[in-house]
């Protein structure tokens, strides 16, 4: 076993503050699914000269980047290399953070994108249905399992940090195993699906 590792594995755990963190966890949690939610039936005004078209782009690339430091964070501690691991999951939650941040502040003051709406008036018509044939069916497929996944994995993700940063690395790495595969889809589909809207923006 790695030198890190026990190192590691001996520290107390502190369940005190586990608790705490797991109620701002939730609270969290709840307050993404209002504000997703939200975010679909309000709308803000912007001033008419200013312009988010560069935030799809700038969330895809915040994927792209929480995807790599996942990864890597795989590797490191598969290498028993803890401090490099921990550089990179925090790495990774501060991209989803800022993502969170992003996506949710662009939707309330941008109107959805629809795939296939060539024409960009807000509608797909049978013409454009029809140009982009069974593509859609796929597109809708990664986009509605990245959503849902990310919807629900979210306090889980929060969760195994907050076993990771208070010692509890039993639980933590118990849900890892189960909790790492769905984060890293949420975050490589991400960028999937910016590309595959890109034309229609």
């Amino acid at each position: 076993m790695s030198g890190q590792i026990q190192e590691y594995r001996n520290r107390e755990a502190n369940e005190k503050l586990a608790k705490k963190l797991t109620v701002l966890v939730w609270a969290v949690s709840i307050l993404v699914l209002v504000l997703v939610v939200l975010m679909r039936e309000i709308k803000l005004p912007l001033p008419k000269n200013l312009s988010l078209d560069f935030l799809p782009p700038f969330n895809a690339f915040l994927n792209s980047i929480a995807s790599v430091f996942l990864i890597l964070a795989l590797v490191f501690i598969k290498k028993g290399l803890v401090k490099r691991h921990l550089s990179m999951i925090y790495g990774a939650m501060c991209c989803s953070i800022i993502f969170l941040l992003s996506y949710v502040f662009y939707h309330f003051t941008s109107d959805a994108t629809i795939y296939g709406d060539s024409n960009g008036d807000g509608e797909l018509s049978e013409q454009e249905s029809l140009n982009i044939g069974s593509t859609r069916s796929t597109y809708l497929f990664i986009l509605i399992s990245h959503i849902t996944l990310a919807a629900l994995s979210l306090p889980f993700i929060l969760m195994n940090f907050v076993y990771g940063f208070t010692n509890q690395f039993n639980k933590h790495r118990s849900l890892a195993k189960k909790i790492f595969p769905v984060w890293l889809y949420v975050a490589v589909t991400g960028p999937i699906v910016y590309f595959l809207l890109r034309p229609y923006y």
